[in-house]
């Protein structure tokens, strides 16, 4: 999927409104970043709310064993996922609170809570966060992440993202990760461009774990 902005527009803005921030563009390089193919909002919250608090291995696995439930992609629908007894969700590995955000998913997509992929190219930023919350297990940061890396949206800031907060240290030599109201207020300067300024806040804390992984131990003496 393409972006809905000019990504080069974006980071030449970026680099004349913030000089620490244009050094951190120059060490990191282009925008890369493009948006995962967008499938059903169903599917994408369901996978958001197995992976959560789980390493990416662990989740993989239990998405797969929920799924073979549904053998068929026709068979993996909002309506046959409410009917599946909640045991064989359990036997699957899904925790009991994942198994009741799972059905309530469920149940606010068939109820129109949860936008189709139609409407919700539609929707400003605002709706969509406002729509998807309603969902048990899914909170602000998740519906984030959607926006940024399924939709493309330009603007985002997720201030309460442990990568962004870390990066942002880094970035501004900072003692200590700042907080997100710090974040908020400073981040209205890369306004409408926030989403890529997160970008490189990650990108920060990449290049920062990098070169400590590839720093050769001290000789003994």
């Amino acid at each position: 999927m393409e972006l809905a902005f000019d990504p080069k527009l974006a980071v030449r803005r970026l680099k004349r409104v913030d000089a620490e921030l244009a050094e951190i563009i120059r060490r990191s390089g282009p925008f890369t970043h493009r948006p995962e193919k967008m499938e059903r909002p169903f599917e994408v919250l369901l996978r958001a709310i197995v992976y959560q608090q789980l390493s990416g291995k662990a989740a993989a696995t239990i998405l797969g064993r929920v799924m073979l439930h549904y053998p068929k992609r026709r068979d993996f629908t909002p309506a046959n996922v409410l009917a599946t007894p909640d045991a064989k969700l359990r036997a699957a590995g899904l925790s009991h609170a994942k198994v009741a955000a799972v059905k309530d998913l469920a149940a606010k997509t068939l109820d129109g809570t949860v936008p189709t992929h139609a409407r919700l190219v539609k929707m400003s930023d605002e709706e969509i966060i406002s729509r998807l919350v309603q969902v048990r297990g899914i909170g602000v940061w998740s519906v984030e992440m959607l926006l940024i890396f399924r939709l493309g949206r330009p603007d985002i800031w997720p201030v309460s993202d442990l990568g962004v907060r870390k990066g942002y240290m880094l970035i501004f030599g900072l003692d200590k990760m700042p907080t997100p109201k710090q974040l908020l207020e400073y981040g209205e300067r890369w306004r409408p461009y926030r989403s890529v300024a997160a970008w490189y806040m990650w990108r920060a804390a990449d290049l920062a774990k990098d070169a400590t992984s590839t720093r050769k131990p001290a000789l003994p003496k």
